[in-house]
């Protein structure tokens, strides 16, 4: 080997070495494992009467932009008409408010029939989402037309593969873990008597959403069922307000506020239990801590945990 090659192999292997290293440091950390919200991609979960712009952007940011694909489910709204037939959506009328929002390819999926929602033909533009958005209305009609199927398995691969979940009200409950609000007799019941209606569909694990809680003074709604499931985490969400979810921890976005029913935290005889996150507020929800506030100031200390009797 001459000495120029000698030379310039002594040049080049440090700058390769160094480029390789650049870009370790640069690729994203692989997933480690959560305990509340998913792996990876995001949640968006919105208490209801959304129309803060800005959190739509968030989702359609989250997805990829308005070129990915997009699926709208609007089964919350009803499966049957009072005389017993199917109701029936027009994908136009559906998707219209995302088309105006500028997404390019935006899709409605809905069906009635949990048969068909088990079928590779239903779920064949679900396999190319990068984001699913559940409209609101009665949150058991989304388990009655998805749970146990094919459909349902593919809404939990969106979020395995980098894509974004989304959803107000209705669309809000059914991301949790526990079906708030499941009662076919009406939306006043915070836990249904039917077994069928008491499971959402865990894309955030071990917590009960609750929505409308300012409009409809549902502040207090959340305390009894978390007496009774002391384990979950409760999360009410005032209209026009959204959490963002990335692995287990959210951040408030919107115009009021968050409600987190925190059985671990220790709460005076004076006090609701529960306490309120407000916009720019980032929570932790597996160390239960609230990580920064919104307002620039720092979090309060760590409240005592709760000692067994």
């Amino acid at each position: 080997m001459s000495r120029m090659m000698r030379r310039s192999t002594f040049v080049v292997f440090p700058l390769v070495l160094a480029l390789v290293l650049a870009a370790q440091a640069q690729a994203p950390a692989p997933a480690g494992p959560t305990e509340y919200g998913p792996a990876k991609g995001a949640l968006v979960i919105a208490g209801g009467a959304l129309k803060d712009g800005a959190i739509y952007q968030k989702f359609i940011d989250l997805a990829g932009g308005p070129n990915a694909n997009f699926i709208i489910v609007p089964t919350a709204g009803g499966n049957k008409l009072p005389n017993g037939e199917p109701r029936p959506y027009k994908e136009e009328a559906v998707i219209a408010p995302w088309v105006a929002r500028g997404l390019k390819n935006v899709k409605m999926l809905h069906t009635h029939d949990k048969k068909i929602a088990d079928t590779e033909e239903f779920v064949k533009d679900l396999k190319l989402a990068n984001a699913v958005w559940f409209d609101g209305g009665r949150q058991w009609n989304i388990v009655d037309s998805y749970a146990e199927t094919r459909t349902y398995a593919e809404f939990h691969k969106v979020l395995e593969r980098g894509g974004v979940i989304g959803g107000s009200s209705a669309g809000a409950t059914i991301q949790g873990d526990y079906l708030v609000r499941g009662a076919i007799s009406g939306a006043e019941v915070m836990m249904a008597p039917e077994p069928d209606h008491q499971k959402a569909f865990c894309f955030l694990r071990k917590t009960a959403i609750d929505q409308h809680i300012n409009t409809r003074n549902r502040w207090d709604d959340l305390i009894p069922l978390i007496r009774k499931f002391p384990d979950l985490l409760g999360i009410g969400l005032s209209e026009d307000t959204a959490i963002i979810v990335q692995g287990d921890t959210f951040e408030v976005m919107g115009k009021w506020k968050v409600a987190v029913h925190d059985n671990n935290r220790l709460y005076q005889p004076w006090e609701k239990p529960y306490y309120v996150l407000s916009a720019g507020d980032v929570y932790n929800m597996k160390t239960r801590r609230i990580e920064k506030l919104g307002t620039g100031a720092a979090p309060p200390a760590p409240p005592a945990k709760k000692q067994e009797p």
